[in-house]
């Protein structure tokens, strides 16, 4: 299991318009073979900037969805939107050993 976060800057005027997109976008997301779950959160003090925090079996799984027309076409719709480039980080549990 991975997890993959987001970290997306918007222009403001524009908040509106991702929520839609995102919306539109999330159940075809989470039907995306390998998806268990799709959050989207914002910083507590800046409502323009927001993370994606989503759930993936495995790195195959996420770049699947990456490759796909889906996400090209959200991606498209989305990072127009932004004040700032987004940053994004894979990230996976550390088993502990003690």
């Amino acid at each position: 299991m991975i997890k993959r976060i987001v970290k997306m800057s918007f222009q403001p005027d524009k908040i509106d318009e991702f929520l839609n997109v995102f919306h539109q976008a999330r159940p075809h997301i989470l039907k995306m073979q390998g998806c268990n779950s799709v959050e989207l959160f914002s910083e507590d003090d800046m409502p323009h900037i927001m993370f994606t925090l989503s759930e993936w079996n495995n790195v195959v799984a996420l770049e699947n969805y990456r490759k796909s027309e889906l996400f090209i076409n959200t991606w498209k719709r989305t990072k127009v939107l932004f004040a700032e480039n987004a940053q994004a980080w894979t990230i996976k549990p550390i088993k502990e050993t003690l």
